[in-house]
């Protein structure tokens, strides 16, 4: 009876998606053309674009994907290889579990105090991204770990007798063997932080810039906002404009994840 139950669900949330995604399509199809790409948002939804949206994207998942993936692997690195088994990393390691359940706006909050205002950041890019990489660093620090544990003990100890240093064994045993596992770790999380909204809004990205991003201190706004502002407006041919947004924070996502599971790929057939 549960498995009946259970199909029927699963069966029950695809058609629900199914359904949105047509209806999405459908919506936005015919909104889809050039301009969309080259005009900044507007008054008139038949000139508005997603022009400056579009790029802050691109700016903030090309600073946030660094920024995460360095801190989140080497935390999960020093947890697994070099922090000794006690209280204070059993602590650790309890809080960066809870961290990962943490509602969004939370890290919206935390950025807007320490990035926006104790450090003088402002409304810029790299506060955003920072707050961006706080989000998603218990997703990485998780997986990391789980694709660290699972590389083979025995591994380890051939490296070690071989005369090999902790760091040595790490960087040409430990993560060539782990990185198709980090790399599904980092999709996930740069998957959530592509479609999220609230964090940037709480440390103050601008819903109508007309604009682009000069450098890592400008002022930005990204797809996620842009299309939040667009369905607020009563105009229905700005629900329209919204979808085609929609379409094309879908393909960024689809593309994203396409190239991230080609070069997890190539490493998991390499290694």
């Amino acid at each position: 009876m549960s498995r009946v139950l259970f199909a029927s669900a699963v069966a029950f949330s695809l058609l629900m998606l199914l359904v949105l995604v047509i209806r999405i399509f459908t919506q936005g199809i015919g909104w889809l053309e050039w301009d969309l790409f080259t005009s900044f948002a507007s008054r008139n939804p038949e000139d508005a674009g997603i022009k400056a949206a579009f790029i802050g994207t691109i700016w903030m998942m090309g600073l946030t994907a660094p920024i995460s993936f360095v801190l989140g692997v080497g935390t999960a690195i020093y947890l697994e290889q070099y922090a000794k088994p006690n209280r204070f990393t059993a602590l650790i390691q309890t809080n960066i579990s809870n961290l990962a359940g943490v509602p969004s706006v939370v890290f919206g909050l935390l950025g807007l105090t320490i990035f926006v205002r104790e450090m003088a950041m402002g409304r810029s890019l790299l506060a955003g991204a920072l707050t961006m990489s706080l989000l998603i660093l218990p997703i990485i620090v998780v997986s990391s770990q789980e694709a660290i544990r699972a590389v083979p003990a025995d591994m380890k100890q051939a490296s070690y007798a071989m005369g090999a240093t902790t760091w040595q064994t790490i960087y040409r045993v430990v993560l060539p063997a782990s990185i198709p596992g980090i790399l599904t770790g980092n999709i996930l999380a740069l998957s959530r932080a592509i479609g999220e909204t609230a964090p940037l809004i709480m440390i103050g990205a601008l819903t109508y810039i007309a604009f682009l991003p000069e450098s890592i201190m400008s002022q930005f706004t990204v797809m996620p906002i842009q299309i939040f502002n667009w369905t607020n407006r009563p105009q229905e041919e700005f629900h329209m404009v919204a979808a085609a947004g929609i379409v094309v924070l879908l393909f960024m996502l689809l593309l994203m994840n396409s190239i991230a599971v080609f070069i997890r790929n190539k490493f998991q057939r390499r290694f």
